[in-house]
């Protein structure tokens, strides 16, 4: 691999060079079925015309403007656009390069918030357990994975952590799903009580968490009550959209199915769809008013954010999820694949429970269908998983960790909105072919 500094230094792996749809095939030949979007970032697939247009256009007219000195028409649209479709109260966009960029942007946004409106005491965040918020420090330190935070744990702001909306694992029996959302919500306020709420300034979560839970969508009503007590206690909700949002679950943004509006959002990923880097903050214009009125800057920014190619990018691949009607796809193809993977891996032995929204689909392997026992941490089977889909031609994102940071292994699956019914057979046999493999 010459001189690049990869994310192994364990084995050499195959160069990618050329995508095709659903697929990416290597130099040697053999195509792979794009069963993650990587990380849940390619939405459309590969070698999309209109979006490879899109930036060849841009690039004949403008490279770059530094938006220390402009805006330009590409970051303009793309604005309007995201706002035309965004949660009710959002009215303002940040535009960065990534996932992490937009995390980082959004805690400080929310810290100088409270400063300009003279609570500076409010400071602190609160997240949850097996979350992930990415990778620069402000996010990880916020991210509750301790698997992701534990050796650099001394660089880490102090963030607390409260319970996950996991039902597969922690509703009882005997509680129906509402109401296991409404007490596992209510950790948050406990947790609130117990710092003081005049020294909180934001409560971080994800829709539907991805990396590290695996697809595990909220029960009904759990998000209703988290929008009731940030409102009560004047903390800002920050929703963290990067994986599970632009489509992936269905809605163009993954919160419009919980019936709520965050103060702040986090999204990326599906927002390029890989054809350029780029992620994007949003907020209230409560908020965006607050700054105005004040010292009137924001004090963040990055050298490459609202990059017109980026942006002209970006443009597209929205157009393209709203103009094809891709959400539609996105639902009906989704409940396809959740249907064939219960009917082929429903009743496997090793797997606990198939979740999901959309086309964000996860599946929680265990030792002990009937127990939920994890299988032993020794034995690596999210990294052996991967291996085996991988040879069989298959990319998907398995995970260890999942109960714990330590403990339990999942699954996801985030394939193109533009997947076809073959090929969600030919996606659920070749995860099969690896689970045999596998286990």
């Amino acid at each position: 691999m010459g001189h690049i500094f990869g994310r192994t230094t364990a084995h050499q792996i195959p160069t990618a060079v050329k995508g095709d749809g659903c697929y990416i095939i290597d130099s040697k030949g053999k195509r792979y079925f794009d069963g993650s979007g990587g990380a849940a970032v390619s939405c459309l697939g590969h070698s999309n015309e209109h979006v490879k247009q899109a930036i060849t256009n841009q690039l004949a007219n403008l490279d770059f403007a530094h938006t220390g000195f402009f805006t330009s028409e590409p970051a303009e649209k793309l604005a309007d656009l995201l706002i035309k479709h965004a949660p009710k109260g959002i009215d303002r966009v940040y535009l960065v390069s990534g996932g992490s960029e937009a995390v980082e942007a959004a805690l400080k946004l929310a810290r100088q918030y409270f400063v300009e409106i003279g609570e500076p005491n409010r400071h602190k965040v609160i997240a949850r357990k097996q979350s992930y918020h990415g990778n620069t420090l402000g996010a990880l330190a916020t991210g509750g994975n301790e698997l992701r935070r534990a050796q650099f744990s001394p660089l880490l702001v102090e963030t607390t952590h409260i319970a996950p909306c996991y039902e597969y694992r922690y509703r009882h029996e005997s509680e129906a799903p509402f109401e296991y959302g409404w007490r596992v919500a209510n950790e948050l306020e406990t947790q609130i009580l117990e710092l003081g709420p005049e020294n909180i300034m934001a409560f971080v979560a994800e829709p539907v968490v991805g990396a590290t839970l695996g697809a595990v969508p909220p029960v009904e009503g759990y998000f209703k009550r988290i929008r009731e007590i940030c409102d009560q206690h004047g903390i800002l909700l920050i929703l963290d959209e990067v994986m599970c949002g632009m489509g992936r679950t269905g809605t163009l943004f993954a919160c419009e199915q919980d019936g709520i509006s965050p103060d702040i959002l986090a999204i990326a990923k599906g927002l390029g769809a890989g054809y350029q880097p780029i992620g994007a903050m949003l907020c209230t214009d409560k908020i965006y008013n607050t700054i105005e009125t004040g010292s009137g800057f924001f004090q963040h920014g990055h050298t490459y954010m609202g990059h017109p190619l980026a942006c002209a990018a970006s443009f597209a691949v929205l157009t393209e999820i709203l103009n094809r009607d891709l959400l539609t796809n996105v639902k009906q193809q989704g409940e396809k694949l959740a249907a064939h993977l219960n009917e082929v891996l429903g009743q496997h032995q090793h797997i606990g429970d198939i979740r999901g929204r959309g086309l964000f689909r996860g599946l929680e392997i265990v030792a002990d269908r009937s127990t939920k026992k994890p299988i032993d941490t020794s034995r690596g089977i999210a990294k052996k998983l991967k291996a085996e889909a991988f040879e069989a031609g298959l990319i998907c994102y398995p995970m260890s960790g999942t109960i714990d940071g330590k403990n339990g292994d999942h699954v996801l699956l985030a394939p193109p909105f533009t997947i076809n019914d073959d090929q969600i057979v030919e996606l659920v046999d070749k995860l099969k072919t690896a689970f045999d493999q596998t286990l």
